[in-house]
C-alpha cells in the first residue's frame, strides 16, 4: 500500500469515527437511550475502514448485526445511524431496524442482518442479478467465522462457484462465534481451505493491519470484477468487547483480551504513519470526530418516535393492494 498523508489521515479518521461512535453507543446503552441488543465493533475497525473504499458506490454491500462500522464506512451519515440506534423515525431504517438492521438503499447498503449467515444467500442473489444484467458490479458480504458452520455459507459458496457469480465473501474471523471458540466448533479451523473446497479463490490476511486489508481487498475486488469468479477473504481480527452488551464474557481469559489490545489497529496504524514520516494531526481528527458525534447524538435525541398508528405499515399490505378491492 502506497500511503500519502491524505490517505493516512482518511483511514485514521475513519477508524476513529467508528471507535468513538461505538464507545458512545456503549455509554448511551447504559443510559437507556439505546435498547435491545448491541454488538460492538471495537477492535475490528481496520477492516471496514480499509475494505469499504475499494468497493464502488454501485456495488451491493451486506453485513452482519455488528455492522455499525460498515455503515459508517459506506457513507451512511452518522446522524442517521445514531437515530436508528435510538429507534427514531429519522434513522436510516426509519427507526424499525435498530442496531442490527441498518439499511440504506441509496448507498446500496442492504443490512444489517440478525441471522448468522443470513446475508450470504441474499448476497449471492444480488451477485446473480448483476451477472444476468451483464454489468461489472459486484456484491460484497461481510460475515463472521461462525457463519462458516452454517448451511447458508456452503449453499452460497457452492452456487457462487458453480455459476461464477461476482460475489466477494468477506469473513471477519474474530475467533469467537458469540461465546464459542473457533476450535470448539470447527474440526478444521482453516477457513480458506473450506472456501477452496468449493473452488473459490481464497486469501487470509491480518485484519488488524490497515495496509494488509487494503491490499487484500484491492486484489480480491479486481479478481471478482474482472469475471474471474467469486472470492473469499479471511480477515483475522479480534473484538475487544464482549459479544453483546448482555454478554458476561465467561468464555475467554482477560489476559487474552489484553494481549490482543496490544495490537490495536488504530495505535498500530498511527505508529506506522509516524515511521513513514507522514504527519497526521490526531488531536485535530479527534476534535472533528467529537463534533460529528455530538451532532449525531443531538439529532437522535431530537428525533421523533413513529406514531403507533403506523405499526402495521410495511408489515401488513393494505386491503386494496392485497385484493384489488377498496376497503
Amino acid at each position: 500500500m502506497n500511503l500519502n498523508a491524505q490517505d493516512g489521515r482518511r483511514l485514521l479518521w475513519q477508524m476513529l469515527r467508528i471507535r468513538r461512535f461505538e464507545e458512545a453507543c456503549a455509554e448511551l446503552y447504559g443510559a437507556g437511550k439505546i435498547r435491545g441488543f448491541l454488538h460492538l465493533y471495537i477492535g475490528e475497525e481496520a477492516i471496514a475502514a480499509a475494505a469499504m473504499p475499494e468497493l464502488r458506490a454501485d456495488d451491493s454491500v451486506l453485513a452482519t448485526y455488528r455492522e455499525h462500522g460498515h455503515a459508517l464506512a459506506r457513507g451512511v451519515p452518522m446522524k442517521a445511524v445514531m437515530a436508528e440506534m435510538f429507534g427514531k423515525r429519522e434513522g436510516c431504517s426509519g427507526g424499525r431496524g435498530g442496531s442490527m438492521h441498518l439499511f440504506d438503499a441509496g448507498r446500496r447498503f442492504f443490512g444489517g442482518n440478525a441471522i448468522v449467515a443470513g446475508a450470504l444467500p441474499m448476497a449471492a442473489g444480488f451477485a446473480l442479478a448483476e451477472k444476468l444484467r451483464h454489468t461489472d458490479r459486484i456484491a460484497a458480504c461481510f460475515f463472521g467465522e461462525g457463519a462458516v458452520a452454517e448451511g447458508e455459507f456452503h449453499e452460497a459458496a457452492n452456487l457462487a462457484a458453480l455459476w461464477r457469480l461476482p460475489l466477494l465473501m468477506l469473513c471477519e474471523n474474530n475467533l469467537y462465534a458469540m461465546g464459542t471458540a473457533l476450535d470448539r466448533s470447527e474440526a478444521d479451523t482453516d477457513l480458506c481451505a473450506k472456501a477452496r473446497s468449493y473452488r473459490l479463490g481464497a486469501i487470509s490476511v491480518d485484519g488488524m493491519n490497515v495496509a494488509a486489508v487494503h491490499d487484500a481487498m484491492r486484489h480480491a475486488v479486481a479478481h471478482v470484477r474482472s469475471g474471474e469468479g467469486p472470492m473469499f477473504v479471511e480477515f483475522r481480527t479480534y473484538r475487544f468487547r464482549p459479544h453483546s452488551m448482555f454478554d458476561p464474557e465467561l468464555y475467554r481469559a482477560k489476559d487474552e483480551v489484553e494481549r490482543w489490545k496490544q495490537h490495536c489497529p488504530i495505535a498500530a496504524f498511527e505508529a506506522h504513519l509516524q515511521a513513514l514520516g507522514l504527519a497526521v494531526d490526531r488531536p485535530a481528527i479527534e476534535q472533528e470526530v467529537a463534533q460529528e458525534l455530538a451532532a449525531a447524538i443531538a439529532f437522535a435525541e431530537a428525533g421523533q418516535w413513529e406514531p403507533v398508528e403506523n405499526l402495521t405499515q410495511h408489515v401488513v399490505a393494505p386491503v386494496a393492494a392485497a385484493t384489488g378491492v377498496a376497503p
